[in-house]
Order: structure tokens, then sequence, then C-alpha cells
């Protein structure tokens, strides 16, 4: 990868710079529930787990065809008129309960091994932006401050606030206007060979495809709608830490030795 062009990096966030544990979700939906189940809402748990399913399914799944964002509000809130329960997505219920779903989330997430030292390195070189597929925006920005993320950031593009998700162009060229670059001039490291990989690619952007996850064995959380695609439809640049990401730019080298401390 020819580097002397590139005048900025962007990342995504999960199982790029932050992964989810194996019961991350298993515990969020259980909060869910007994948060609704404490403010007086009578449901049968099994049956409500698979309506919440069902209804991820579809808006998630209708989501990924046309670009345009969803929300978790509207998944709640269509499981609960399944059973009997008619609330507005915009209600107080759905927000308490999406606040518990959320808080699981800041327990059971954490920062990908060498992900700081990274960014810390890289942020004295280039301009750094953030663009993820995540439906909350505050709960976004909450854990990159959690992480500690937040600072090395000089911009962040979150598809719930934008009201389109990647792979759709107006995310990336959203990211590129607010970091001021061209698509040639852009770097973008994520892990989803479809979103990432080849909404980059298709958008002029140079990817790097971060596997991680795949070299080290952590699983994708259940209904993280992962692309069904096993890799990218192009041949592209592929790490699997960041130890080989900082080896692509010849003039950080003096920096992998920190970085291999970190990451052990």
């Amino acid at each position: 990868m020819d580097i002397s062009l590139i005048k900025a990096i962007g990342f995504d966030l999960f199982n790029t710079l932050i992964v989810a544990g194996p019961n991350t979700l298993q515990e969020a939906i259980k909060r869910l529930m007994d948060a609704l189940l404490d403010i007086g809402i009578k449901f049968n748990k099994s049956e409500f787990q698979r309506l919440y399913r069902e209804a991820v399914v579809e808006f998630v799944g209708r989501a990924r065809e046309t670009g345009i964002e969803t929300h978790n509000k509207f998944w709640i809130a269509k499981a609960l008129s399944e059973l009997g329960h008619q609330f507005n997505p915009d209600d107080p219920e759905i927000s308490t309960a999406m606040e518990a779903y959320f808080s699981a989330f800041f327990e059971y997430c954490h920062v990908i091994p060498g992900t700081l030292t990274t960014l810390d390195i890289l942020s004295r070189s280039f301009p750094l932006g953030l663009l993820t597929n995540f439906t909350d925006p505050p709960v976004a920005k909450r854990l990159l401050k959690e992480f500690h993320l937040e600072a090395f950031f000089e911009t962040v593009v979150i598809s719930g606030e934008l009201g389109y998700r990647k792979p759709h162009p107006m995310a990336f060229k959203k990211l590129l206007d607010s970091l001021g670059v061209e698509s040639y001039e852009l770097i973008y490291v994520g892990d989803d060979p479809g979103p990432d990989i080849d909404g980059a690619l298709n958008a002029g952007i140079r990817p790097v495809w971060f596997t991680y996850t795949q070299a080290h064995g952590v699983r994708n959380i259940p209904m993280a709608f992962p692309t069904d695609l096993e890799r990218p439809s192009r041949p592209v640049t592929r790490v699997t830490d960041w130890r080989e990401f900082l080896s692509l730019f010849p003039g950080l080298s003096h920096t992998l030795k920190t970085l291999k401390t970190s990451q052990e």
C-alpha cells in the first residue's frame, strides 16, 4: 500500500477498537426485559424475546437494504405491540428500557489490546476520524468517553445521528467531508468485509481489513448482524493486530517496540 498520499485515517468501532464479550447481548436483553417488568408491563419473557428478535431482523434487515439507519426503540415498541401493549417508540417507558439495555455494554465490552497506544501514536501524525454503525448516538459517544477513545478523534460520525449506515456512500462522504480530505487521501480501518471494506472501496477509499477478532477467536455477538461476506470482494491490505497496522507506515517503525509492550 502506498502511504505517501495518506492524510487522514478513519476507524470503525466494534471489533476494530472495542469488542463485546460473548454474553453482552444476553445480559442486555435481560436488563431490558427486567426494566419493562419493573415498570409494570406484563409479558412472558420467552415470547418477548422471540418477538424482539423478529423485530430486529425486520428493521435491521430493512436498514441494511436501504442504508437508512434504524433504532432500538422501534424494535422494542414493535415487540410490545405484538404482545398487546401499545407504546410510541418515543415514550418514556421505551427510553427506560433502552437505558437498561445499553447499560450492559459499559460492563461487558473492552478495548482491543494496543488500541489506545496505536491511536496516540497515529494522532501525532494524522487527523483521525471514527465512522460507526450504531443506532443510539448518546450511547456511542458515552462508550468513546468511558473507554478513553474520545480524545483521539477529530470527528465522530455515528449512523444513528447521520441517518445513514455503512456501506451507504453518505456515511463515508460525511467522514471525508468532516476530515477535509479526498477519498484517495484516507485509509479506513474496519473488520466487516461488507459495510467497512467494500463500502470504503466503493467510496474510493483505501481500506485496511482488521481481522483481530478472527485471528484471536473472538466470536461475533448474536444478532449483531455482521455481513454475510466472508471476505471483501476485492483483494485489500489485511492486518491482524495494531503492530501489523503500524508496520504499514515506515516513518512509525520506531514505535513498534512501544506497541509490543502495550499489547502483551
